[in-house]
């Protein structure tokens, strides 16, 4: 599958733009979507042999390999996802209401590092759209796989009220997530990345960790797992104070990293926006993997993104204290089989281990 992928299919899918390819495979995975029973015996056959459940904040994981947030935007078809072999899916990013995005083009191809470069600018269509997916598509008493929800600021919401929008978000996607993941690292709305500060971020955890508590008691369950998403471009100084923050709010976790502003230096593109995939981000998100680990003495739970694009480099994000690990890039360069392969070669290795 993945020679066929690489030689006939993939050649495919880059003769188009990159973001009318990236609309063409959400049209087919929808498509497979519909189809739940199919996609049900398509999971079997893509499942590890003997694969066994990582548990993490109060969740069973099939295997450590999840598809990061950014592919589905809207939650139309977790359960197409999951047919592949992966262990999680995050969908989003989502606002509280639908927004366009950047202007096109905003998404490129960088072919020679395996990399790609978007401004996309979190085009949704809103957190009450994705609710009505999810409850119809992928819902959350019958699926076997867990299901982040990536929540975000609107484009228009001035920092200061930044809160009232990722509070929107987790007060409507509340009965569908099974975790939250809180993006406050990607480079493409503008001045999100402050949300990072000390100043932004201890209002914004305190208070969506609140109304965590809050709804789940008055809902009598568990509180949702919260996590959140950092960029690969903060000083070690920064990060220290995001985990001081995160274990003060008692997060249940941290997702290592963003994408990049940052450029390899044999880059072909000058474009404004994230960098992602290739040898250069895996190299930047591991290090800051590392620093975590050690720095926390790996007492908070880690899931690594960037770079991920064979099993060697899977294998280097858990060595250096990830838990599970997310891809987005790679499955389009390596093909829709990849997540199988990574789960497979992770699986070798945590029997090795024992």
């Amino acid at each position: 599958m993945s020679l066929l992928y690489k030689n006939i299919f993939r050649p495919l899918f880059f003769s188009l733009e990159p973001e009318d390819a990236h609309d063409l495979a959400c049209q087919g995975l929808r498509l497979m979507a519909s189809f739940p029973q199919l996609c049900d015996i398509y999971r079997r056959y893509n499942q590890v042999k003997g694969e066994s459940a990582v548990d993490l904040f109060g969740l069973k994981f099939p295997n450590r390999v999840g598809l990061a947030a950014g592919m589905d935007k809207d939650g139309d078809f977790p359960k197409a996802v999951e047919a592949f072999g992966f262990g999680h899916i995050e969908v989003g990013t989502v606002t509280p209401e639908a927004q366009p995005g950047n202007p096109r083009p905003r998404l490129f191809r960088e072919v020679a590092n395996e990399g790609l470069i978007n401004r996309m600018g979190f085009n949704n269509k809103g957190a009450q759209q994705m609710l009505h997916s999810l409850e119809k598509r992928y819902p959350k008493n019958k699926r076997k796989t867990p299901l982040g929800v990536n929540i975000g600021k609107a484009k228009l919401t001035p920092l200061e009220n930044a809160v009232d929008d990722y509070l929107a978000s987790f007060k409507i996607l509340g009965d569908q997530a099974d975790y939250f993941t809180v993006n406050v690292s990607s480079p493409n709305t503008q001045n999100l990345r402050q949300l990072q500060s000390r100043e932004y971020l201890t209002v914004l955890l305190d208070s969506l960790q609140k109304e965590n508590q809050s709804l789940a008691k008055k809902m009598g369950r568990n509180p949702h797992p919260l996590l959140l998403k950092i960029a690969p471009d903060l000083s070690f100084q920064e990060i220290d104070v995001i985990l001081e923050l995160l274990f003060e709010y008692n997060y249940s976790g941290i997702i290592a990293t963003n994408t990049t502003i940052q450029r390899p230096t044999n880059t072909q593109f000058d474009e404004i926006g994230g960098y992602s995939g290739g040898e250069f981000i895996q190299r930047l998100s591991t290090q800051v993997i590392r620093y975590i680990s050690k720095a926390t003495q790996g007492k908070l739970t880690i899931v690594g993104v960037g770079g991920i694009d064979s099993p060697k480099s899977a294998g280097e994000k858990i060595d250096a204290g990830a838990s599970l690990i997310q891809i987005y890039t790679s499955w389009i360069y390596q093909g829709p089989l990849f997540a199988r392969e990574l789960a497979k070669a992770l699986y070798h290795r945590d029997k090795e281990w024992v």
